[in-house]
């Protein structure tokens, strides 16, 4: 089958920095045991990975980062490519905690924008998901720090504050976030706005939105969890006009589905390791309809084998 396989896809750098962090976390002399706040990144194969290392993962959506604290006594905490605000920092500390942070230096920037605002007086609208971790660990920056979610949630903004800016998470849609900016601005004309959609996000979203009008279908290779993921088939279906299917595995292709098309793409969230991607993309490219040998999809790939070269 003919396959395109859309550029970049993959990790971003906020990733690999986390992956090879905790991969190499022996060398680091921590106490144990070693817990890490949250999952790491959403994809629950590199989670199950590292649980099958030993390494514990924390992770409640019903609880916040803070509540999850309650969970640890001792060790060493990792604070994951998302972010944790002030709050959890201190927390950790004052638990004493090793303390092992992989946050994102573009959540960092971003974060450090929202306070420099605040610092200055300003009332921030912050657009992310509810419940996501970076959204969780700007709100905790201040209570003047307001969520909003969708371009409906503008209406429910009761702000007086003279001064107000608008940002974002930074996996978010960028034509999402043009639209809420754009919305905003109606009502609070004097609002300022900066835009933190990262670039590994960015880069993303404009090479699936380009797609070739010819491909019949695009698969997106990502954890249901990972919203820059799911983001990136929203933005093949509502700006490529290419329907488009988020996938975990080369297990979740739909070979009866498959057998419709003859030109297909293929493209990663920001926090799918190459050996899943990589693995769907040969399955599809050996695709023969008429080839039933080509028609197995089992994938090879599990927990315990996919850092095995990261653990000697």
């Amino acid at each position: 089958m003919e396959t395109i396989k859309i550029t970049p896809r993959g990790y971003c750098h906020g990733v690999i920095n986390a992956i090879n962090t905790i991969t190499n976390i022996d060398e680091l002399s921590t106490k144990k045991p070693i817990y890490i706040l949250g999952m790491v990144i959403h994809n629950k194969l590199i989670v199950n990975s590292f649980t099958s290392k030993g390494i514990i993962t924390l992770n409640d959506s019903s609880k916040s980062r803070m509540e999850l604290l309650d969970e640890i006594d001792e060790g060493t905490v990792v604070f994951t490519a998302h972010g944790v605000s002030e709050e959890v920092h201190l927390k950790a500390k004052s638990k004493g905690l090793d303390i092992i942070d992989t946050s994102c230096k573009d959540v960092l920037k971003s974060q450090k924008i929202i306070n420099e605002f605040i610092d200055d007086g300003y009332h921030i609208i912050y657009v992310g998901k509810r419940k996501h971790p970076e959204s969780e660990a700007a709100i905790g920056i201040s209570p003047n720090v307001h969520l909003i979610e969708t371009i409906n949630d503008i209406e429910k903004l009761n702000l007086t504050a003279d001064k107000l800016m608008l940002t974002n998470q930074t996996t978010m849609s960028l034509f999402d976030i043009y639209n809420i900016s754009e919305k905003a601005k109606e009502k609070y004309p004097n609002l300022e706005y900066v835009d933190e959609i990262c670039n590994a996000t960015r880069i993303r979203q404009e090479a699936i939105a380009n797609q070739d009008s010819t491909i019949d279908h695009c698969f997106v290779v990502g954890d249901k969890l990972s919203n820059n993921s799911r983001k990136l088939v929203e933005v093949s279906i509502e700006k490529a006009n290419i329907k488009a299917t988020l996938i975990e595995s080369v297990e979740d292709i739909n070979i009866e589905e498959l057998k419709r098309y003859k030109k297909v793409s293929v493209s990663s969230g920001a926090s799918t390791h190459t050996k899943v991607t990589t693995e769907v993309i040969e399955f599809l490219q050996n695709f023969d309809i008429n080839d039933l040998k080509t028609h197995n999809n089992k994938s090879k790939i599990k927990p315990e084998n996919l850092f095995e070269s990261y653990f000697k």
